[in-house]
């Protein structure tokens, strides 16, 4: 027996995470075969009830007593000679467990890549490669003319400049391959084998530049003292956009590699920044590894498996890229850190953005939260000292920031049309204008408009009735290309009813997406060369970097799009940006519309004058004087999150309390309602003193009542800590064992949005 901080425990027992969707720790026997073996982190064989399931060795446990010892089972055996979990991702995955209330084997699970998940031997991966022929110098196809085969494939290389992928040569030739072969044995011809990453494109980088802007020096030098110093330091880079932070990060990550450091780069949408992808791997080559959803299982595999040797230390990736194995940390950077994006909102709903500081603070290591608009959460820790604050105020190379015109909808949108059944167009005069200028002088513009489709909801002019999802509490949408409306929750569409459903009147198509705004530019601007950004018009991650790489080549004259455009992009060409209609998320019923609203606002403003042309950006909205449009039109961030942070004060919601939403979800609204108010009761018996300051909200019916079907309702519980609302969610989920099998149950701790 040895002494832990646990107190005693046993060598021959192991405690033991299951992959499985239960909560705690198991303990199972160790056979003397095995024991030299296990080291914490390993994936081990385990049997479950009358199953065999994969498990996860934590470490030795304390000894049961002497009547549980009959029913202890023993580990079957260890999937792999080294543990596929190190030890901080290990200490990681056991405060997400606790944090998010998330059985710890299915953390565990969660944090493994495609091939280590299953009960299965760890087997190496293989990258994905591309073989490229190229011919040798002084090649002579007249010296094969005994092999017309051969000099028929020689020949081919040669006219296509003397190398080509080998793909292609066996489309040309027929039996090139084998043709390849032989030339390589005669040394005339040449095999390279390169491995390939899918959605990364080549050519998005930039070059190193020679000279740092005097703001970017300061903020590197500081950032290196800190780095070098070692110790967990958080720092919060606020940088206009333009300013030069990508830079910055490269610096610090170049700094780390030096000294035979790692580093870990976070993301919002890996596919949505092809130009930071491309700016890292052209500065540090093979030594990056990228994770994100492009990416084959064999290639996931294979980029954590580089991590996890040590041959790859740096890693850039989405969300899901926190669980990374980057030996040596120390550095990690979340880059747009107040994106929604780094919330998970499904099965285990952690923020990436959290855990990389806790990751930080547990690998004692330097963070770096970059924004030109951050988060509430993140500007309050700031203030309050938590995080170090560095500014980036002006543009690289002094570029002014793009000039704002607000257009008011009111008085500049056209109130009737020709078509009574449509509504007028959202392409306003002044806007109309500022287009025709734009491409008059050969630049780009960007049309922002965060909603899709072609009318974003349907109405009977006779009996007034909404067009809704039969599965969902939504409007449908119509989608005129496709001559069908569609659900945007369960994704069921039909064809578009010729009348009203209830009484056969005439339906009305009103609200906008961005289909309506790509006919109406095309109607107005034909010989524009335009393309669309949206969930809908880009389905695959290779469409989408396609579309960006030509617009980025100047392929494009206008880009539409939704909250896509706004990701990070970097389009010297880009000029102009128009936000069709601004006000469409303030009437959301969610606490952080507001916050929402100015970051997307001022983030897709943003791509505007990145190069060597000023930027202009024209803002249409039919409420301009609504805060965060205000503030926006003044690039006063500071005035608007000072606002908004003392209205959150005022209403007791994040950044200034803590909160936790558990969400019913049924087929049966009866039985959904009743489950909600017994959970209720659970909760409220549980509450501490009313001097503690938490709070029960609820059960209500969710803001959307009703998605796929299932009926959903809501609690919230709201403390000034999480220790303090421990009460209320430890009560809710003893009492989840009791909840009836047809209903779901989910506690979202520190929820992304209330919807």
């Amino acid at each position: 027996m040895t002494a832990s901080l646990f107190g005693t425990v046993d060598d021959e027992y192991a405690a033991v995470a299951v992959g499985r969707p239960v909560r705690g720790e198991f303990t199972y026997l160790v056979p003397p075969a095995l024991k030299a073996q296990l080291l914490p982190g390993l994936r081990v064989k385990i049997p479950f009830g009358r199953s065999t399931i994969l498990g996860f060795y934590l470490g030795p446990a304390p000894a049961p007593s002497d009547e549980v010892k009959k029913k202890v089972k023993p580990i079957t055996a260890v999937l792999e000679p080294a543990p596929a979990l190190t030890p901080d991702v290990v200490e990681l995955c056991r405060f997400a467990a606790q944090h998010y209330r998330y059985p710890l084997g299915e953390v565990l699970r969660a944090t493994l890549p495609p091939g280590l998940t299953k009960l299965q031997e760890a087997k190496q991966a293989r990258p994905d490669v591309v073989h490229t022929a190229v011919a040798a110098a002084g090649a002579d196809p007249s010296t094969l003319h005994r092999a017309p085969a051969q000099q028929a494939t020689l020949s081919y290389l040669l006219a296509v400049g003397g190398r080509a992928n080998v793909d292609e040569v066996a489309h040309a030739i027929p039996g090139a391959r084998e043709h390849l072969r032989a030339l390589v044995k005669k040394a005339l011809v040449t095999i390279e084998t390169e491995a390939v990453v899918h959605g990364v494109v080549d050519g998005m980088g930039s070059a190193r530049p020679a000279k740092l802007t005097p703001e970017q020096t300061t903020v590197v030098a500081e950032l290196e003292v800190l780095l070098d110093a070692g110790g967990f330091a958080p720092v919060l880079l606020q940088g206009v956009t333009g300013s030069g932070k990508t830079e910055v990060y490269l610096r610090v990550v170049e700094r780390a590699l030096a000294g035979g450091h790692g580093a870990l780069i976070l993301v919002p949408e890996i596919a949505l920044t092809p130009q930071l992808v491309g700016r890292f791997r052209s500065r540090f080559g093979p030594r990056v590894a990228v994770l994100h959803s492009a990416l084959t299982d064999t290639e996931r595999l294979r980029a954590w498996q580089q991590l996890r040797s040590g041959e790859v230390k740096v890693v850039v990736g989405v969300r899901s890229a926190i669980w990374a194995p980057v030996s040596d940390l120390r550095v990690i950077v979340v880059d747009e850190e107040h994106d929604p994006s780094f919330k998970q909102d499904e099965k285990l709903r952690y923020q990436a953005r959290d855990l990389a500081v806790m990751r930080g603070s547990q690998a004692k290591c330097l963070v770096i939260l970059g924004s030109a608009t951050p988060s509430l959460e993140t500007l309050e820790n700031a203030r309050k000292g938590r995080y170090r604050l560095l500014k980036l105020t002006r543009r690289v190379d002094d570029r002014p920031m793009p000039t704002l015109q607000l257009v008011d909808l009111r008085l500049e949108r056209p109130k009737t049309v020709e078509n009574r059944d449509t509504e007028p167009p959202m392409l306003s005069a002044p806007l109309r204008l500022a287009m025709q200028e734009t491409l008059d002088r050969g630049q780009q513009a960007i049309l922002f408009l965060n909603r899709r489709g072609h009318a974003t909801f349907l109405a009977c002019e006779v009996c007034g009735q909404n067009l809704k999802c039969t599965e969902c509490d939504v409007c449908l949408t119509y989608y005129q290309g496709r001559g069908r409306v569609q659900c945007n929750y369960c994704g069921r569409a039909h064809s578009l009813p010729k009348g009203c459903p209830e009484c056969d009147g005439p339906l009305l198509q009103l609200g906008v997406g961005t289909e309506r705004i790509e006919a109406e530019v095309a109607e107005a601007f034909p010989a524009a060369r335009l393309g669309r950004l949206d969930r809908d018009a880009v389905t695959t991650n290779e469409r989408l970097t396609d579309l960006l790489s030509s617009f980025a080549r100047r392929e494009l004259d206008i880009l539409i799009g939704t909250q896509m455009v706004a990701k990070g992009h970097d389009f010297p060409g880009v000029t102009l940006v128009a936000v069709i209609l601004a006000d469409t998320a303030l009437s959301l019923p969610d606490f952080r519309a507001s916050e929402r609203t100015f970051h997307l606002l001022t983030q897709v403003a943003g791509r505007a004058g990145r190069g060597a042309d000023a930027g202009r950006v024209l803002v249409q909205a039919y409420n301009p004087d609504a805060l965060p449009i205000a503030a926006m039109l003044k690039n006063d961030f500071e005035g608007f999150s000072d606002a908004e942070l003392q209205r959150r004060k005022a209403l007791q919601w994040p950044p200034t309390t803590r909160m936790a939403s558990i969400r019913i979800e049924c087929d049966s609204a009866e039985l959904c309602a009743r489950t909600a108010q017994h959970l209720a009761t659970v909760a409220s018996r549980a509450m501490p003193p009313s001097s503690h300051g938490v709070r029960l909200l609820g059960p209500a019916p969710a803001p959307i009542s009703r998605i796929k079907g299932k009926t959903r309702w809501q609690l919230v519980v709201k403390g000034p800590s999480h220790v303090a609302m421990a009460g209320p969610l430890d009560a809710i989920e003893r009492a989840l064992a009791e909840v009836p099998h047809a209903v779901k149950v989910v506690i979202d701790v520190d929820p992304g949005a209330m919807l």
